[in-house]
């Protein structure tokens, strides 16, 4: 058994939704999983939704039209009949959605976050779902918030590993138990908590959905479908010249998804691991090519040098009020407000009376985070920062990088280096 992961680019247009119908019949005998993105760009004009719809703007309908006049002219393109199904199903989430977002919202931004931007995949595999059984590629589509269950965490929602694997298996396993059976076809990033209410796995957290199934189905193999050939040493928005990494460790792996390297979610990697199931990354631009493979051997690991860069960072100082030392005492404090608020410290360095944390520019959590610390210490801040960072780095490498560019915080370790920069006025 195979699970596959589709993106958003991969689902951009009609002409992507045929090339991933395409890809499936590459593949007619194999026992097949599909975990689907929202299509395009759609997460982000979804959370403009969010943001107009919670803070009250009057843009949120607007923005909502967007999202609905972008789906329907893909459907158009892939449903010539006016009386197809796929219409009055993507009429029925559209208005179940402008019904939601008609009503007074709640206090809490991540529950609403999550109850909105959920509806981009159930609008993708709605879509996938009927052109599947179009193009004569029998599929079943499973609802993947009756599948994946979590905590009451919204935006990061923790998984019930004790409930969701039995979900799994007493849903999705069956189907795989006759021959001719259909392909299994669900959402990506969603899950809902014990009271039914949807959460989310965490931004791009499809790769974790599709680990989850992995895991929970005993798949040979997870693959992830992407735009690029396989792993790369470097983005190519950053680097002109990125290398291919042809064969790579979980240990390495799960280095480069923890330090930010976007092409595999951080929490992918050990549901994998757990179970020896190979992770794989190949282009739906080449489905011919090798791509990536990710596994245990040690020996595969590459010493090429790669990088990573976090850009819109915040680099905030906290300093006790009255010049005595950073002690113990103040770090669990620290931390706990930085829990408390669910914003990850990328980086962190502590000198006598500072400390020093690099974090995503969310402007929902940062005003929360710096209030709240404000009642103890004095805070001196950075915006508009980048973080980078190379493994397996040598000076070349680093020179590469700080062209034109002020340090304003570093880390090395014989691995990895860090920094913390900004372009040179």
């Amino acid at each position: 058994m195979r699970v596959f992961k589709f993106g958003g680019a991969s689902v951009k247009n009609a002409a992507a939704v045929k090339n991933v119908a395409a890809i499936l019949k590459r593949y007619p005998d194999e026992d097949l999983v599909m975990v689907l993105s929202a299509m395009g760009k759609t997460t982000n004009g979804l959370e403009k939704v969010v943001k107009s719809y919670f803070f009250n703007d009057g843009q949120a309908e607007l923005h909502l039209n967007v999202i609905k006049e972008y789906h329907f002219a893909l459907a158009e393109e892939l449903f010539t009949e006016k009386k197809h199904p796929a219409y009055q199903a993507l009429k029925e989430l559209f208005a179940n959605l402008a019904n939601y977002i008609s009503e007074p919202h709640g206090d809490d931004f991540d529950l609403e976050y999550d109850q909105i931007v959920s509806y981009g995949e159930l609008l993708s595999t709605c879509i996938m779902h009927h052109y599947l059984t179009e193009a004569g590629i029998s599929n079943r589509l499973f609802d993947a918030r009756h599948l994946i269950k979590t905590d009451n965490n919204f935006r990061e929602g923790s998984v019930d590993w004790n409930i969701t694997p039995h979900l799994i298996q007493e849903n999705v396993a069956p189907l795989f138990k006759k021959p001719g059976h259909p392909i299994a076809l669900t959402q990506g990033f969603l899950g809902s908590s014990p009271e039914g209410l949807t959460t989310t796995l965490g931004r791009e957290g499809s790769d974790f959905t599709a680990a989850i199934l992995a895991y929970a189905l005993d798949a040979t193999e997870m693959v992830i479908w992407k735009d690029v050939p396989g792993l790369l040493n470097a983005d190519p928005k950053y680097f002109d010249d990125p290398i291919k990494i042809d064969t790579i460790s979980f240990r390495e792996a799960i280095e480069l998804s923890y330090y930010g390297a976007t092409i595999i979610h951080p929490k992918t990697i050990k549901p994998l691991q757990n179970k020896h199931i190979a992770l794989r990354i190949k282009s739906f631009i080449d489905p011919d090519a090798d791509g990536t493979i990710i596994r245990e051997d040690f020996a595969d690991d590459s010493l090429i040098p790669s990088f990573i860069f976090k850009v819109d960072q915040m680099l905030i100082s906290i300093l006790v009020k009255d010049f005595s030392f950073i002690a113990e005492h103040n770090l669990e404090h620290i931390f706990g407000i930085f829990a408390r608020f669910g914003l990850r410290i990328h980086m962190m360095q502590n000198s006598a009376i500072s400390f020093s944390v690099c974090v995503d520019n969310d402007p929902i959590k940062i005003p929360k985070v710096m209030e709240e610390l404000k009642k103890d210490y004095r805070l001196r801040y950075n915006e508009g920062v980048e973080l980078v960072t190379i493994r397996h780095y040598d000076q070349e490498t680093i020179n590469r990088v700080l062209v034109a560019k002020k340090v304003f915080m570093e880390q090395r370790s014989r691995v990895t280096l860090q920094m913390v920069i900004k372009d040179k006025e």
